[in-house]
């Protein structure tokens, strides 16, 4: 869980969300240390093979989706594979370690490529 501005957003929801985008091939939803509000929402994303996705397509169609505060506030479009953990699912620790690191596709404060 993601806890953002005081408000609850659950990664699963947003990341299902993000999945009905017919070029998604998978993602992942984290939060990432925000000064404002505590953690900000950010999606880690990769596209099927042969499709194209802007981060900033990813934002918009959340938002026509979901109440604002849920939306990521920023995108990465991956092209290598989510770290795994034992089990074989998305390392979210992992992804958490690899964002603080590299800096986000899109700032959707700023409306604008960063």
């Amino acid at each position: 869980m993601i806890v953002t501005g005081g408000e609850n957003v659950y990664s699963q929801e947003v990341e299902n969300c993000i999945l009905a985008m017919p070029a998604v091939a998978e993602c992942a939803v984290i939060g990432l240390p925000d000064e404002k509000w505590g953690e900000a929402v950010h999606a880690e994303v990769r596209t099927k093979t042969g499709q194209a996705l802007s981060p900033q397509e990813v934002i918009d169609h959340c938002r026509r989706r979901m109440a604002g505060f849920k939306c990521p506030k920023s995108v990465n479009i991956r092209t290598k594979p989510f770290p795994l953990n034992g089990a074989q699912k998305i390392s979210k620790v992992d992804l958490k370690r690899e964002a603080a690191n590299t800096p986000a596709s899109v700032d959707a404060h700023a409306g604008r490529e960063a």
